[in-house]
């Protein structure tokens, strides 16, 4: 059974309801119906909630694995940049052309490698285990 119900709304809400209808390619009614069921709905909200307690929850371990990711890479260039430091002998004055040649020609490997890393979909990041990080009890200082 339906009842006849007349309401007043304004312009602009019933030019959307009508550009609504004609692409959806139904009546004005059946899209106001739908919008009211929807409304009225009790089970909607709970259901926008889960789907964004969902949302938040995925978006928090995604920030989580960042962060990880981050230390782990901040860690690996601060050894890395003390241990290059350490062992890395002064070049002498009369050696620096040649020592810049050769510094070049690394660091053109090294991009090239890292291209063909990052091609190949192959991540130094994903090879360390997810339970090793910065909180981790088995760091050692070197």
């Amino acid at each position: 059974m339906r009842d006849r119900l007349n309401a007043s709304l304004p312009v602009g809400l019933i030019s959307r309801v009508t550009e609504l209808a004609d692409r959806k390619r139904v009546s004005r009614s059946s899209v106001v119906e739908a919008a009211l069921e929807s409304f009225l709905s009790p089970d909607t909200a709970q259901m926008q909630e889960a789907a964004l307690t969902r949302r938040l929850d995925r978006l928090s371990r995604q920030v989580a694995r960042i962060e990880r990711d981050l230390s782990i890479s901040a860690e690996t260039l601060g050894l890395f940049v003390r241990f290059w430091l350490t062992v890395t002998p002064p070049v002498p004055t009369e050696g620096y052309a040649a020592a810049q040649a050769k510094g070049r020609e690394r660091f053109d490997g090294f991009v090239t490698t890292l291209g063909r890393q990052l091609q190949s979909g192959r991540s130094f990041l994903r090879e360390i285990p997810e339970d090793v990080g910065p909180t981790s009890t088995n760091e050692t200082d070197d």
